[in-house]
């Protein structure tokens, strides 16, 4: 990316500030971001979607699985040998599987992950714990969401 973005992954000051805004309110207007930032609509339009290319951003409805009929919500704790990016991969490529990150402490890898029923969680968790890599899984229970937020800003 140009000036928005460096090869470090550093985002310059007007690029955070449109995506404040979009995180203010992901439905808000080019024109109304333009004129909080100073910059045209076209311009902010090219720079959201250079961000989007770029994988520095989504634009995406966040939605409480549960009230969609996603009855079973989990974080997986997986403890894994070997080649622990590998296993992350392969357990990030699982379609239940929302979000995926490899970790410091009791676990290498967290996965959180969004079920139909419990039947399809004993079949995602048995098809987790069948990837090669994998040693031992804990599955921590969603019972109620109780907050969700993604507007934490650029900081």
């Amino acid at each position: 990316m140009t000036s928005e973005a460096g090869s470090n992954g550093s985002v310059d000051p007007v690029a955070k500030a449109i995506i404040e805004q979009l995180q203010e309110d992901g439905r808000r207007s080019y024109a109304s971001i333009g004129k909080a930032v100073g910059l045209s609509e076209a311009a902010v339009r090219q720079r959201v979607q250079k961000l989007i290319d770029h994988g520095v951003m989504q634009i995406v409805a966040v939605t409480d699985p549960m009230q969609l009929g996603f009855s079973r919500q989990a974080m997986l704790g997986i403890k894994a040998d070997g080649d622990v990016l590998a296993v992350s991969d392969r357990v990030a490529a699982l379609g239940q599987v929302d979000y995926c990150l490899v970790s410091a402490g009791s676990f290498d890898i967290l996965a959180e992950i969004v079920c139909g029923n419990d039947q399809d969680l004993i079949r995602l968790v048995s098809e987790i714990r069948d990837i090669p890599g994998v040693q031992s899984t804990e599955t921590f229970m969603y019972l109620s969401l109780r907050k969700q937020e993604y507007n934490w800003g650029t900081r």
